[in-house]
């Protein structure tokens, strides 16, 4: 697959990440999947980013683009499918675990909260996977903004998970996100009710404008099975903001690949977000700059930018900074693998 990596990608690279970047990165967030976890002859529609990849986006896709942005990097990685209804959960889980050696490469299964108990089951042990993901998309019997996290989350699923350790990584729901007073109660009784489940709140609870976030870390950073992914923000004062006030050894560096590879960046506007767009691809709010008039590097270059500046406002130390990258993720991740016997 040909990736657009440009000469002013590498020279960001060299001028901004060379020196910061530590020597291994682990990514908590990223999606992969193949052919087979679609249904025959499915095309994307056209402006979906996945057509930007072919329809696919395989772990040899990924370390093609990886092995381009992070030359000096060994990268470890975290995954699962990509959460579309046409997805068939069950391939998404068998491919997910043909590539996880749960060394390197680990791996969660998409879960709906209409499976049966048994099929969970078979999804994590079959293909010895670390936990699951849930997604909004899978609760099919209310309006968007009226889901709820316990929705997603049926008792018999989290009570298996709860039983052997598993990982569970969260996206809320609901516009307000983390500021939902629905989605602060229920995320901090979740945690408190299944406590040895590990309970990762994507994106930072997808906090992507600093009034979002402001105030509404406390409650689940007083869970000590809650952690947070950094996916897709590249908010500096976002990541300050949860780098001062959410436990740094529960932070998880994630990028959401391949929506992360393609050219943009997140902006705050007025207390609210938009994804500001290099390509004619669709994702959430997006505004596209058809007149080309901004040089865009990718979401992925920009979320490591942001990091960099937050993690030097909040002063993180070297190895609070190796934590955040690498060494949080691959303790939790390997332990749950030692734990299910894996490794």
């Amino acid at each position: 697959m040909p990736i657009d990596f440009k000469q002013s990608d590498q020279a960001f690279y060299m001028a901004e990440l060379k020196d910061f970047l530590p020597g291994k990165i682990f990514d908590a967030h990223v999606h992969l999947f193949d052919n087979s976890c679609m249904p025959q002859g499915y095309e994307f529609p056209p402006k979906d980013c996945c057509r930007k990849f072919g329809g696919r986006f395989t772990l040899e896709d990924c370390l093609e683009y990886i092995r381009a942005m992070l030359p000096e990097q060994d990268f470890y990685l975290n995954s699962f499918g990509f959460p579309s209804v046409e997805f068939n959960l069950d391939a998404g889980a068998q491919y997910t675990g043909r590539v996880s050696d749960n060394k390197q490469y680990f791996g969660m299964a998409l879960i709906s909260p209409h499976d049966n108990i048994d099929s969970v089951q078979n999804r994590i042990s079959a293909n010895r996977l670390i936990g699951y993901k849930p997604y909004l998309n899978f609760v099919d019997w209310k309006k968007k903004d009226e889901i709820t996290i316990f929705d997603m989350l049926p008792d018999e699923q989290m009570e298996y998970a709860n039983a052997n350790g598993l990982a569970v990584t969260l996206h809320i729901p609901r516009s307000a996100r983390l500021a939902d007073p629905v989605n602060q109660q229920q995320m901090v009784e979740l945690c408190r009710r299944y406590p040895h489940t590990k309970i990762i709140l994507a994106h930072i609870g997808r906090a992507y404008y600093l009034q979002n976030v402001t105030g509404y870390l406390d409650g689940i950073a007083g869970c000590p099975n809650a952690y947070i992914d950094t996916a897709m923000v590249n908010h500096e004062g976002v990541l300050e903001y949860a780098f001062n006030k959410f436990p740094r050894e529960r932070i998880l560096f994630g990028s959401d690949a391949p929506i992360a590879l393609l050219h943009g960046k997140s902006v705050e506007i007025n207390n609210q977000y938009a994804y500001l767009m290099g390509e004619d691809y669709q994702i959430g709010n997006a505004i596209y700059d058809a007149g080309h008039t901004v040089e865009f590097t990718s979401f992925y270059y920009e979320q490591l930018r942001a990091v960099k500046l937050a993690a030097d406002r909040a002063r993180l130390s070297g190895a609070e900074v190796e934590n955040i990258f690498f060494g949080n993720a691959f303790r939790l991740f390997s332990q749950i693998a030692a734990k299910l016997k894996y490794i």
